[in-house]
């Protein structure tokens, strides 16, 4: 499974807030809901989060093996 815990860490690190992301760039809010789920997301949104957060892809996802 896919988290995105860590893309929640970087926004308060960074201090940046999902208000900000709708609005100056303009980020969908289903997008941020399906981060909240840990949903699927394209590597072109993934990119696009990394570019405004000046950040690594480690800083955005991780991948949490499934516990069988």
């Amino acid at each position: 499974m896919i988290s995105y815990e860590p893309f929640w860490d970087t926004l308060k690190r960074e201090n940046v807030t999902t208000y900000v992301l709708r609005e100056k760039y303009n980020i969908s809010p289903n997008t941020l809901t399906r981060m909240k789920n840990n949903k699927y997301l394209s590597m072109r949104t993934i990119e696009d989060f990394c570019r405004i957060l000046d950040c690594r892809i480690e800083d955005i996802a991780e991948y949490v093996p499934d516990k069988k």
